[in-house]
């Protein structure tokens, strides 16, 4: 640590202090200084430091510390105003704002001393010649906070209607408190109206937009603008994260988890921040942690999670109803405080209300990993009711009615009959409903249920019912094929066929049964082509054969054979029931079956484009029947195959219909995978705005699958990306460091986990993190390091020498440029190799190498690129590179002349010939910029010209306003016929008259 020894040096101390995280160690270093201010014996570096001293204690959680050194500022003032220079003076009524806040804060102050206070500001301003705004602000905020609305509303209108001066506080805070002075009026959507130029960055500062995107999360909630919720809370916390003095902020955000179904997250919240339990400097930001933290455990004991660890004050581990306890007695306590000095029940009154709220969305998904609190409630069918014999009869119709039409729970339905059934002893019952319960429970079985198809074969036969008799048979053949006794399955079948047919002809069965029996042949068939594709070898002799009509051999004759058998079967099932569907929709699906079937014949012999129509087709056909569920897995097939095809368009449309038909009969893992294909498919269409909102809802659904580190990972890594396209950077960081902890090169590919870590990058460049931008380039770099193409590898190297640098980290910047240089020479792209000795001739003059470094570098930059110019293939490469090589002549003379710039002031004569000289070498460079910029015709105008304008400067700067009156006509000159009249032209041309104005004045 430097030793303070002058008031310069102080002040250097006190700048880097202010730049260190709010805290503790901050505050203790402000202390330390002001102990070194007073061994200066300098008045106004005492003051100096109070006012740091002041700042940083604000800006913590030891806001209590704060009156001390305001109160000896304010004394100095008084006695010696004279020791304060114009800046201290602002600052000294500046932070009375501040000091008369942080009375209302501290709930042993008496409010009659906060009254006190604010007279005694009143006046002091009002001696200074301020405006009242200031003051009435400040009269508002008591008045609030007490609960004297009218009071409050009064003092509102005073403060908007008082002329702003510079005491009044900055734009962002003043819409900061009116915005949340209408939601406490129960007017949502004018605040966000107010806080609309907060938000959209029009006004910031230090605490702003994070206090205002944490203040507009409950009212979006409230109006139902849950896209702009969720963004405003992934946007919000990573601004507040590491401030320790935005707690109350904090909670808002734990208060929008608790409210949207995120408690898990909530709970990750907390465990950020253990201090805010116990840190007593701001008692108001601790109330309304403490009411949220109450909020989010009742909300965890009513989901049965009451026993479940969670983060609390640190000494003992916790449950969620404990903590609850714990932090209602604590903020109720508090608030009491609160009340007893105000004389008042309205801040008690707040906190019990605000403790009491009840979710606004069951579960709002935010893109970050996160895991459900409680399991996702299922929709089951109710539990079977054993009801009275009358009741039976109500039972059976509703279990026909289901199996009939094919809706979900048919199978539960006829469970529940049978164990009414059994309860009343099968009073009135007949065979019939026997036979179809022990048809249902055979199905229910699977495999060992092939007993039971026999037993409802005998049942049906003894209700009279031969078809059905049949039908039930077949599907126990169907049953045996399954587990693998297609030949005993076909040979049953054949028969079961042959009576069926005989059956249908005699008029002694219906269509439907027989469409049954021979719908579970052509089904067995399909398992003989399955069990031949399965052979290795098999496929030749089983009839596989090349695009063409399914069928069709080379020649266009019959191929005999599995696939040709499945074929004929699936066609007699479709002849069958042309025509005779009406309103039956046991046969649609049946017609609908049969298509799916012929799609998958035709896919198995390379007709991709037929099978894709034909699965269309029946999910349309299962749609019209009212059966979209069935649709679901013939649309995804159907996209599959249109994506193979290179048909997005088409892939694109079954996917939605997928989405569209799944709905609720989708378990969580399918709708996961769903939305993420149409995520992909649509952002490869340049969509990024929906692509992320399909990759949103597949993380979601995969974290509710429990595949939020497999699936989970993967659509979080698309959303980063979306959003990054976007240019919503600080919600597609979060999402992207969530997504990386659980990518990996064995599930995901090094290529996903270097395209997340290099998205990240981007993001945190952005967002101005240039640090740890560059450690997320320069991991990703070591990841492409180990790939044979090497260009990810040099660019993302390059990328990491521009965070460095920017970052101020010069020395490992360089050896980013120098290690993405050799990897451009490498790879043969002159450009980037060129470009990156640029980027160290400038690191070269901000460092120990200095203007002689950036010399070298930048002189060996032009040797590079006049080497690649002799060298280029062919004309548009060497226009390529003329136009790089004349910006590398153009940013040699902006080096050249800012050393030069820099060097001026305070340098003997001596010097001055050194610095005049380089300014002359600069102008030489500009020269050769502006001449190759003009060999490259109307394409290098706007360069040109701007070349010979800056040489314009240098020659005024030298002293020769004639030689950059001419300059300035030239650029003039070059404009006059220009066509295109753009922002560029304008530009030029506005500077050139500037130039000729000053040159003419100077001579």
């Amino acid at each position: 640590m430097d030793e303070i020894t002058d008031f310069d040096a102080l002040r250097r101390a006190m700048a880097e202090n202010s730049g260190q995280p709010e805290g503790p160690a901050r505050n203790a270093r402000a202390e330390e200084l002001l102990a070194e201010a007073e061994k200066l014996n300098v008045p106004l570096a005492v003051i100096e430091a109070l006012g740091h001293q002041l700042k940083v204690y604000n800006y913590s959680s030891e806001k209590d510390r704060m009156f001390v050194p305001f109160a000896r500022l304010l004394r100095l003032w008084d006695e010696h105003p004279e020791d304060f220079d114009e800046y201290e003076a602002h600052s000294l009524h500046w932070v009375f704002k501040w000091v008369s806040a942080g009375m209302l804060d501290q709930p042993h102050i008496p409010l009659a001393s906060i009254e006190k206070w604010l007279g005694e500001m009143e006046y002091r301003y009002r001696l200074a010649g301020h405006s009242e705004r200031a003051v009435r602000s400040a009269e508002f905020s008591v008045a609030a906070h007490t609960g004297d609305l009218e009071r409050a509303q009064r003092a509102y209108t005073a403060w908007l209607a008082a002329d702003r001066d510079r005491m009044a506080d900055c734009h962002a805070c003043e819409l900061h408190g009116q915005g949340v002075w209408q939601v406490r009026s129960g007017r949502d959507a004018e605040a966000l109206q107010l806080w609309r130029p907060v938000l959209e960055g029009e006004y910031s500062c230090a605490h702003e937009p994070h206090s205002v995107l944490a203040s507009s999360l409950t009212p979006l909630l409230r109006l139902g603008r849950l896209d702009e919720a969720r963004a405003h809370h992934l946007r919000g916390f990573r601004l507040v994260r590491s401030m320790e003095s935005m707690r109350g902020a904090f909670a808002d955000h734990v208060e929008f988890c608790a409210l949207t179904g995120n408690e898990a997250r909530g709970l990750e919240l907390l465990a950020e921040r253990p201090a805010y339990f116990t840190d007593t400097g701001h008692p108001r930001s601790r109330l309304d942690f403490l009411a949220v933290v109450t909020l989010l455990m009742d909300r965890l004991t009513g989901l049965g999670l009451g026993e479940r660890q969670v983060p609390g004050p640190a000494g003992r581990s916790w449950t969620a109803q404990g903590l609850a306890a714990h932090t209602r007695a604590e903020a109720l306590e508090l608030a009491g405080r609160f009340d007893t000095r105000n004389g008042t029940s309205y801040v008690g009154d707040r906190a019990l209300a605000r403790m009491a709220q009840r979710p606004l969305v069951e579960r709002l998904p935010l893109g970050v990993r996160t895991v459900r609190s409680a399991p996702a409630p299922v929709a089951a069918p109710p539990a079977p009711r054993v009801p009275s014999p009358s009741g039976l009869s109500a039972l059976i119709a509703e279990a026909r009615r289901l199996s009939d039409t094919l809706q979900p729970h048919a199978l539960e339905a006829w469970a529940a009959v049978a164990q009414a059934a059994e309860g009343a002893e099968g009073a009135g019952l007949e065979a019939r409903d026997h036979a179809e319960i022990a048809d249902h429970e055979a199905m229910a079985r699977g495999p060992e249920g092939v007993p039971l198809f026999e037993r409802a074969a005998e049942l049906y036969a003894e209700a009279g019912d031969p078809g059905e008799a049949l039908a039930a048979r077949a599907r126990g053949a169907y049953i045996r094929a399954l587990t693998g006794e297609v030949d005993a399955a076909l040979t049953t079948v054949a028969g079961l066929y042959d009576e069926a047919l005989a059956l249908y002809a005699e008029e002694a069965t219906g269509v439907r049964q027989t469409a049954s029996v021979v719908m579970s042949r052509a089904r067995i068939l399909m398992r003989r082509v399955h069990e031949a594709a399965e052979i290795p070898g098999a496929a030749a002799e089983a009839g596989a054969h090349g695009p063409g009509p399914a069928g069709a051999g080379p020649a266009g004759g019959p191929v005999q054979g599995p696939l040709s058998d499945a074929e004929q079967a699936v066609r007699e099932l479709l002849a069958l029931v042309d025509g005779r569907l009406g309103d039956d929709v046991r046969l649609a699906a049946r017609s609908a079956e049969a298509r799916a079937m012929l799609a998958e014949l035709a896919e198995r012999t390379g007709a991709a484009g037929r099978a894709a129509r034909l699965l269309r087709r029946a999910a349309a056909e299962y749609v019209a029947a009212g059966l979209p569920w069935f649709a679901l897995e013939h649309e995804v097939r159907a996209a599959a195959l249109a994506h193979q095809l290179g048909d997005m368009g088409e892939a694109e449309g079954a996917l939605r219909a997928a989405l569209e038909h799944g709905g609720p009969y989708v378990e969580p893992i399918g709708r996961a995978q769903l939305h993420l294909q149409l995520a992909e498919v649509i952002g490869a269409r340049q969509e990024p705005v929906e692509a992320a909102e399909h990759a949103l809802e597949a993380a979601h659904w995969a974290d509710e699958a429990g595949e939020s580190a497999t699936l989970g990972a993967w659509a979080r890594h698309q959303l980063g990306g979306f959003l990054l396209r976007q240019g919503r950077c600080a919600e597609a960081a979060e999402v992207l460091e969530s997504a990386l902890p659980d990518l990996s090169a064995e599930t995901h590919g090094d290529g996903a986990v270097v395209q997340a870590q290099w998205w990240l990058g981007d993001c945190l460049s952005e967002l101005g993190e240039h640090r740890e931008a560059a450690e997320r380039r320069l991991q990703a770099a070591e990841i492409a390091r180990h790939w044979p193409e090497q260009q990810d590898h040099a660019t993302l190297a390059h990328l990491a020498g521009e965070s460095l640098s920017s970052a101020g980290l010069l020395d490992e910047a360089d050896r980013a440029y120098a290690r993405a240089g050799e990897l451009w020479r490498s790879i043969g792209n002159p450009h980037f190799l060129v470009r990156s000795l640029r980027a160290r001739a400038w690191l070269a003059l901000r460092s120990e190498a200095g203007a002689q470094g950036a010399r070298d570098a930048m002189a060996d930059a032009v040797r590079e690129c006049e080497r690649a110019l002799e060298t280029a293939g062919d004309p548009a490469a060497g226009e390529q590179l003329t136009a790089e090589l004349a910006d590398t002549h153009r940013q040699f003379g902006d080096l050249l002349a800012r050393w030069a710039a820099e060097e001026t002031e305070g340098t003997e004569e001596a010097e001055g010939w050194e610095i005049r000289a380089a300014f002359e070498d600069a102008l030489a460079q500009l020269d050769r910029a502006a001449a190759l910029f003009g060999s490259l015709g109307t394409e290098g105008l706007h360069e040109r010209t701007g070349a010979e304008l800056a040489a314009g400067r240098l020659e005024a700067e030298l002293g020769r306003p004639a030689e950059a009156t001419a300059r300035a006509r030239a650029v003039l000159a070059a404009y006059a016929s220009a066509d295109e009249q753009d922002e560029t032209t304008e530009a030029r041309r506005a500077e050139a008259a500037r130039m000729l104005r000053l040159t003419e004045t100077e001579r």
